[in-house]
């Protein structure tokens, strides 16, 4: 008798510890953030997750998906795709996430994204660059929220092929991201306007400290124009040294990302003025209801003005969401379905993930830097707004280079 009582004790425990782990899965719509979360990347992952939790709990306040909460947990792959790939792998495996996203790491990006593909989760990419992300490594469950390099040097590409510019000098930091940005923006640019000539190249190393020779090299070449390919603190120690040598004032210069909040607000009103740059979003641009109402959000739960990324996990939620509600089930194959070819209201006007390559198709804006006297920074002036279909590459050219 004892061993039955004991045996019955268990079975109930066993079917307790099962009804509310199952009871937690029906009830909630869990989403596994791959993402760094030390270091300097922070200045847009933590935009990035922070848009993600607005929506979140602008969502969950209007009646969650289909019944069902959307929650999320995140993991800091320290900018290591190893690390980053390992914890994909847990919240998939163990915690049973039913979405991955993520991340500002180009490398742990392709990563999961390969991982994804084996398991047939899909896998919403926050904020790397690398167009191998949708196009030669691009599959059905991988989606992209932001440009990569070949679009911000398309887009650059269309800018400048307005402008009187002929003689161009390329520089940059001397990584995959550096030569990308460069190569695109250069490689766009002969073909839209004939006649444009390089007069050379200057490269250097990562974190370089010292720009003087190399602004000392082009000055005395004597280009109408430089197309600075740097990334990361590069953008920032760049823009000094051009300031500080008088390059700004002597040669104009491009820059992608350097008009975007993340590069100027940390240099306030020291930041040169007259430096191009290309960005998909703007707090103050476009003077729209829909953008006012998303800056004050943000700002009334993170009380600072957001970045380009945050616009990315906002919208990365939106669609998360939408595209179960149409699907009508949490279903993954269902979920791919609806979301395809699907257009949104967004902040800057309605948004569609492109079917063919889950692209998800954003404005660029092209503009200059300048004062306000609004702001204790800088912010971009003279924006000129730059179409998908102007600068993206066509689904025939992404799935060629998949095949």
């Amino acid at each position: 008798m004892r061993r039955s009582v004991l045996f019955v004790v268990f079975m109930v425990f066993v079917m307790g510890l099962v009804w509310s782990q199952s009871g937690y899965s029906a009830n909630t719509i869990k989403v596994g953030i791959v993402d760094t979360y030390s270091g300097p990347a922070t200045t847009y992952t933590q935009d990035a997750l922070d848009g993600f939790k607005l929506a979140t709990e602008q969502i969950n306040a209007k009646g969650g998906i289909l019944g069902k909460k959307l929650e999320y947990t995140t993991r800091d792959e320290k900018f290591k795709p190893d690390i980053g790939l390992a914890m994909a792998k847990e919240l998939v495996l163990k915690e049973k996430v039913d979405i991955l996203a993520g991340t500002i790491n180009s490398g742990t990006a392709l990563a999961v994204s390969d991982f994804a593909k084996k398991e047939k989760m899909p896998f919403f990419v926050f904020y790397s660059k690398s167009e191998k992300i949708i196009g030669e490594k691009g599959h059905k469950y991988v989606f992209n929220m932001n440009e990569n390099t070949e679009m911000a040097g398309r887009a650059a590409a269309v800018a400048l092929s307005k402008k009187p510019y002929v003689k161009y000098w390329i520089a940059g930091d001397d990584y995959e991201y550096g030569h990308a940005i460069a190569d695109a923006t250069w490689n766009n640019l002969k073909k839209m306007k004939a006649g444009v000539q390089l007069l050379g190249q200057s490269w250097w190393k990562v974190g370089e400290a010292d720009f003087t020779p190399y602004i000392t090299q082009i000055l005395a070449a004597k280009p109408d124009f430089i197309i600075v390919a740097t990334g990361g603190s590069g953008m920032v120690n760049f823009q000094k040294a051009a300031k500080a040598t008088g390059l700004v004032q002597k040669i104009p210069f491009y820059q992608h990302t350097a008009n975007e909040l993340g590069t100027l607000l940390p240099q306030g009103k020291d930041a040169p003025e007259g430096v191009w740059g290309t960005s998909n979003y703007f707090f103050y641009y476009p003077e729209t209801p829909a953008n006012k109402a998303f800056v004050d959000d943000f700002r009334k739960a993170f009380n600072r003005y957001p970045k380009a990324s945050a616009l990315v996990g906002f919208m990365t939620a939106q669609f998360i969401a939408e595209g179960y509600k149409k699907a009508g089930k949490i279903d993954n194959e269902a979920f791919i379905k609806a979301i395809e070819g699907m257009s949104l209201d967004s902040p800057v006007g309605p948004l569609a993930i492109r079917a063919c390559d889950h692209q998800l198709e954003l404005p660029t804006y092209w503009g200059v830097t300048k004062k306000d006297p609004k702001y204790d920074f800088l912010i971009s002036g003279d924006i000129q707004v730059i179409a998908p279909k102007d600068y993206m590459p066509t689904c025939q050219d992404v799935l060629k280079l998949r095949k």
